[in-house]
C-alpha cells in the first residue's frame, strides 16, 4: 500500500518538470511567434506587392480610353506605384501601424488607383475648370505631401518613446485611464443624446429608410436653419459619437477583462449599446465614410492585439473601396430618387463618381491662384466650426463648397482632400510642412498604441487604446475633407474623452 508520504516526492518532480516546460513555452514563443509571421510575410510579400505595385496599375493602364499619355499619367502612375508599396510595407509589418496603415490605404485609392483610372479613361466625376497644368501641379504635389509624410512617420520613428508608468511623479508622465465613474455617466449621456436623437426625427423606424428621410426630418425638426448648419450637426453628433465611444470602452472591458465577461451588467450595458448604435450608426441612415469609421474601430478594438485583423482591415479594405464602395450610396435617397450605377467597365465608376480629390485639388490651386493664399483663415474657420454665423458674419464656408460656387457648380457637396487645405492657406510649403506634421504624429501614436495594448499597458480602461482605433477610422473622412464639415465629430468625442480621462493611480488600479 502506498502512502500519501511516498508520492509526494513524485508529485514534486511533476509540478518541477511542468514549470520548467511552461518556462521554455514563455521563452520560445517571443521568438517563435515573430517567426511564424516572418514565414507569413514572405509567403504574402511576393504576391502582395505585384498586385499593388505592379499588376493592379498596369490592368488600369492597359483599359481603352480617351485619356492622353502625357505627364499626368506618367505622375500618377508613379504615384500609385508609391502609394501601393507603402501600403504593401503598412501589411506585411509585424507592427500595427493602424493611423499610418488607413493613411496609405486611402492615398493608394482615393489619390493613386482612380485618379490612373480616371487619366487612362479620359473622364474626371468634376470638370477641370484650369489648365491641364494644374493637374500636373497637383498630382506632383500630392506626391511631394506623401514624400513629406514618410518624413516626418521617419523622424518619429527616430526619436525613442518616453516610458510612461504609474510610478511616475509627474502627472503627464502617467497614462490616461478612463474613470469608471466618468465611464458610467458616458453611458448615460449616450443613452440620453441618442434617445433625443431618435425621438426628435420621429422614432426608429426612419433610421431604416433613407439618408434623404433622415435630412427631411432634420429639416423639419427646426434644429437647422438656412444661414446655419450648427443645430444639425450638433443634433447628429450627439446622437451617434457618444453611442459609438460608450460601445467602444464597453466592448474593451469585455476583451480585455474576464471579470468584466462574468459580469451581468457589463455584459446587459454592452448588448443595449449594440442595439442603440445598430439603430443610430447604422449604414442606411449614416454616410458610407461614417460607417467605415464606425466598423474600422469596432474592429480593431475588438482585436487590439491581432495582426491578422490588423492585415485583413488593410487589405479587404482595398478591395471594398475599389469594387463595393461606388455602390454602397443606395440609401442616399428614396427608391424614387436613386440611380443605380451604369458602367461598361469595372474601372469606370472610380471615373465617375466619389474619388474626385485629385482635380478638386487642381480646381483650387486654381482658384487659389485667382485670389490668393488664406493664410490660416480657412484653417481657423474649421477650428471654429462651432461659432454661428450669425455670430461671425465672416465665417469662412467649406473649402469645397467655395471652390465649387467659383467653378459655378449647381452641386458644391465637393471634397478638399487635406492637401487642398493645406494649400489654400499656407501654399506648397505649408502642405508639405502639415503632411510631415502629421506624418510624425501619426508615427508616434502607432507607436503608443502598440504599447497601450500589451499586458504591460495601461489595462482595460487605456484611452489610447480607445482613441487610436476611433482616428484611424475618421482618417478616411479627415482626408477627404472639406475640414470644416469633419471637424463637428472628432470635437465631440475628444470632449467625450476628455472627460472619462483620468490620471489619477487610484483610478488605474481599479480599471486594473
Amino acid at each position: 500500500m502506498t502512502s500519501v508520504y511516498d508520492t509526494a516526492p513524485a508529485a514534486k518532480a511533476d509540478a518541477a518538470r511542468r514549470a520548467r516546460a511552461s518556462a521554455v513555452r514563455r521563452t520560445l514563443e517571443p521568438v517563435t511567434r515573430p517567426l511564424a509571421w516572418a514565414m507569413l510575410s514572405r509567403a504574402l510579400a511576393v504576391p502582395l506587392i505585384l498586385g499593388l505595385v505592379v499588376f493592379l496599375p498596369a490592368v488600369i493602364a492597359a483599359q481603352p480610353g480617351t485619356g492622353d499619355r502625357d505627364t499626368v499619367f506618367w505622375l500618377q502612375l508613379v504615384l500609385t506605384c508609391y502609394a501601393g508599396a507603402r501600403l504593401a510595407t503598412m501589411i506585411l509589418s509585424t507592427r500595427r501601424r493602424l493611423l499610418q496603415g488607413v493613411f496609405w490605404m486611402f492615398v493608394y485609392i482615393a489619390m493613386g488607383v482612380a485618379p490612373l483610372a480616371q487619366a487612362v479613361i479620359g473622364q474626371t466625376p468634376t470638370p477641370l475648370v484650369g489648365p491641364r497644368a494644374d493637374l500636373v501641379t497637383a498630382t506632383a504635389m500630392v506626391l511631394v505631401g506623401c514624400s513629406a509624410f514618410d518624413l516626418g512617420a521617419l523622424l518619429a520613428s527616430r526619436r525613442p518613446l518616453r516610458r510612461r508608468t504609474p510610478s511616475s511623479r509627474s502627472r503627464h508622465g502617467r497614462p490616461a485611464i478612463a474613470s469608471r465613474t466618468r465611464l458610467r455617466l458616458l453611458l448615460l449621456v449616450a443613452f440620453a443624446a441618442s434617445g433625443y436623437y431618435v425621438v426628435k426625427l420621429g422614432g426608429p423606424a426612419i433610421f431604416f429608410s433613407s439618408r434623404q428621410e433622415i435630412s427631411a426630418s432634420v429639416a423639419q425638426s427646426g434644429v437647422a436653419s438656412t444661414e446655419s448648419n450648427v443645430g444639425s450637426a450638433f443634433l447628429k453628433g450627439f446622437g451617434t459619437v457618444p453611442a459609438l465611444l460608450a460601445l467602444l470602452f464597453w466592448t474593451r472591458r469585455l476583451v480585455t477583462s474576464r471579470r468584466a465577461r462574468r459580469s451581468p451588467s457589463t455584459v446587459l450595458a454592452w448588448t443595449a449599446l449594440l442595439a442603440l448604435n445598430l439603430i443610430v450608426n447604422n449604414p442606411i441612415s449614416n454616410a458610407r465614410y461614417w460607417f467605415l469609421t464606425v466598423l474600422v474601430s469596432l474592429l480593431f478594438t475588438a482585436f487590439p492585439s491581432s495582426a491578422a485583423v490588423y492585415r485583413t482591415v488593410l487589405a479587404l479594405g482595398v478591395v471594398g473601396a475599389l469594387v463595393l464602395f461606388p455602390y454602397a450610396d443606395r440609401f442616399r435617397y428614396d427608391d424614387s430618387g436613386y440611380r443605380p450605377v451604369q458602367s461598361a467597365s469595372a474601372f469606370e465608376p472610380l471615373a465617375t463618381k466619389d474619388y474626385d480629390q485629385t482635380v478638386m485639388f487642381a480646381n483650387t490651386i486654381a482658384w487659389v491662384g485667382t485670389r490668393g493664399h488664406t493664410y490660416g483663415r480657412q484653417l481657423a474657420g474649421s477650428a471654429l466650426f462651432f461659432v454661428p454665423r450669425a455670430v461671425w458674419s465672416g465665417k469662412p464656408e467649406d473649402t469645397g463648397v467655395r471652390v465649387g460656387q467659383w467653378m459655378g457648380m449647381n452641386m458644391t457637396n465637393l471634397s478638399a482632400p487635406l492637401w487642398t487645405e493645406f494649400w489654400v492657406d499656407f501654399g506648397p510649403a505649408g502642405m508639405a510642412g502639415g503632411l510631415a506634421l502629421i506624418g510624425y504624429v501619426a508615427a508616434r501614436t502607432d507607436r503608443r498604441y502598440a504599447l497601450a495594448v500589451t499586458r504591460a499597458g495601461p489595462g482595460p480602461g487605456s484611452v489610447l487604446a480607445i482613441a487610436a482605433p476611433l482616428v484611424a477610422g475618421y482618417t478616411f473622412i479627415l482626408l477627404r475633407g472639406p475640414l470644416l464639415q469633419s471637424v463637428g465629430k472628432l470635437a465631440i468625442a475628444a470632449l467625450c474623452l476628455a472627460f472619462v480621462t483620468t490620471f489619477t493611480e487610484r483610478s488605474e488600479q481599479r480599471s486594473r
